[in-house]
């Protein structure tokens, strides 16, 4: 069987597939903010107890954030700071006892969906998870694009491209730029907007109850966020142009994006029609702790 392991900012989620992709089991706890060394005992416990429960050995996939630098074999580019500069895979496979394969959430998420989820038949998927934070991730012909840095499909930390008004230099990032993707479409960057515009602190589920209730305030934020995400996923276009784009995370569920944006798109994009579509994830939360299991091809089972 394959086990994946989605390391997420608030909590590990293990999940046990079978050769079909069938669930097996699953199980879920805390993340240990903050702690390297409790963060390696989370998914080991994770692991063991659902070999335990199943009776079976399993490789073991884990969607992680950020990345394995391929230039020091350390973690980088992780909004979980705490794993940042550590030797996560060689202490992790330690404890273990076994190899163990590593890649960006965004990646498998991406790598799900291409597999057997909304991009399945895709030529080339681009994925992404829009909620605490902004990534992304690519699989082409079914297997992930990882790049010669380990950053193929960062574009959350790119600019806001063809930036508005007050835009620009932008909010200040946790990469300690400013204006980055992620600043803007992110929940808590959505949250940000809101605020700055009204005075309130709101979710963005409460933020998108209010405009479907008549609010001209909030109706008008979503609108900015919707040409803001046109803009945004126009410039990956016309770099990747993707067969298809696959929405996760929590602003993922809000119905109107997959209207609205791509009607939106079509003037940023360079060319005379825009054939790639917006859809949503097939699998939901599942999808990127399931990427994580299929890191692992059928030949290793």
């Amino acid at each position: 069987m394959r086990i994946g392991i989605d390391l997420g900012g608030t909590k590990i989620e293990g999940i046990a597939l079978d050769p079909r992709g069938n669930e097996l089991g699953r199980r879920r706890v805390d993340t240990p903010r903050g702690d390297y060394g409790e963060t390696l005992e989370a998914i080991y416990r994770l692991v063991h107890s659902l070999e335990h429960e199943l009776g079976q050995p399993g490789t073991v996939g884990v969607g992680m954030p950020g990345v394995i630098s391929p230039a020091s074999g350390l973690v980088k580019n992780a909004n979980s700071t705490w794993l940042i500069g550590r030797p996560f895979g060689e202490d992790l496979s330690a404890r273990l006892r076994r190899d163990v394969r590593l890649e960006n959430d965004a990646n498998c998420f991406a790598l799900s969906e291409a597999h057997d989820g909304a991009g399945a038949g895709a030529r080339v998927v681009f994925g992404v998870i829009v909620g605490t934070g902004t990534g992304g991730g690519i699989a082409v012909n079914g297997a992930v694009l990882t790049g010669a840095n380990a950053i193929a499909g960062e574009w959350g930390h790119n600019p806001l491209p063809w930036p508005e008004g007050s835009e620009s230099p932008g909010p200040v990032c946790y990469c300690s730029r400013r204006g980055c993707i992620e600043t803007f479409l992110s929940g808590p960057g959505l949250s940000r907007d809101f605020r700055e515009d009204t005075g309130l602190a709101e979710d963005p589920p409460t933020i998108a109850g209010m405009a479907a209730a008549g609010d001209t305030r909030a109706e008008a934020c979503l609108q900015r966020y919707e040409h803001r995400m046109a803009r945004a996923l126009a410039s990956v276009v016309n770099v990747l142009d993707p067969d298809v784009i696959v929405l996760g995370g929590g602003i993922s569920n809000l119905s109107r994006l997959y209207r609205n944006v791509p009607a939106l798109w079509g003037p940023f994009v360079f060319s005379d029609s825009v054939a790639t579509r917006l859809i949503p994830a097939l699998h939901g939360d599942t999808s990127g702790v399931r990427g994580a299991a299929w890191l692992w091809p059928a030949g290793n089972q």
